[in-house]
């Protein structure tokens, strides 16, 4: 088992102000990485291919579920937090949301490869709900994928902590504050056993 406990993942359902986040962590000079669905669809449209959540969905799959894999392994090198838009769990959720098996190899990568044990999820939030030249599921849709993520993550083992329903700069103190706990929530005396050391510096 390979384990990063500084690899964050931001999960949810889609147009729940994921990506917002991690730009925003970014611009803070944060490592981050991209959600890889929505770049494979944009390289599959310029392309002309169908691994797309609307075409092949087994093919878009496979896409994904290598970039994950690709991904963790060119973050290893880095030793301060880093933000995933999404991880290798996601893809188990999403092959029970299009009604697929879950491939072996999947599973086994879920078991060996893991992320901090807590991990983000955005809840649905119909305020802020839109579509997109990429985004096309209606909002039952995206509350579905939601806890589709959050069972996934669940069964794999990690504790999720709800995103608040608050602005991107809210967001990303509430990140910032569990982050430098480790990922674990502080207890009442403030102390949290095995927490991140505090720094102003994030690639410090």
């Amino acid at each position: 088992m390979i384990h990063r406990p500084c690899f964050f993942i931001v999960t949810g359902g889609p147009g729940a102000g994921k990506t917002s986040l991690i730009e925003a962590l970014a611009a803070l000079g944060y490592p981050t990485v991209e959600e890889a669905g929505r770049r494979i669809i944009r390289e599959q449209k310029a392309a002309g291919g169908t691994a797309t959540h609307d075409g092949d969905r087994l093919a878009y799959r496979a896409l994904m579920f290598r970039d994950a894999l690709d991904t963790f392994a060119e973050m290893e090198s880095e030793n301060g937090p880093v933000f995933f838009d999404r991880g290798l769990p996601d893809l188990i959720g999403y092959s029970r949301l299009i009604g697929a098996a879950v491939p072996e190899t999947l599973g086994d990568a879920v078991a060996r490869y893991r992320y901090n044990s807590v991990v983000f999820i955005a809840p649905p939030w119909q305020a802020i709900y839109g579509h997109d030249t990429e985004r096309k599921q209606d909002f039952a849709e995206a509350v579905a994928t939601c806890e589709a993520m959050r069972e996934a993550y669940e069964e794999a083992g990690y504790a999720l902590a709800d995103l608040p329903l608050t602005s991107v700069e809210e967001r990303v103190r509430f990140v910032l504050k569990r982050v430098q706990t480790g990922g674990a929530e502080e207890t009442q005396s403030g102390e949290t056993p095995g927490s991140m050391p505090k720094t102003t510096d994030p690639r410090a």
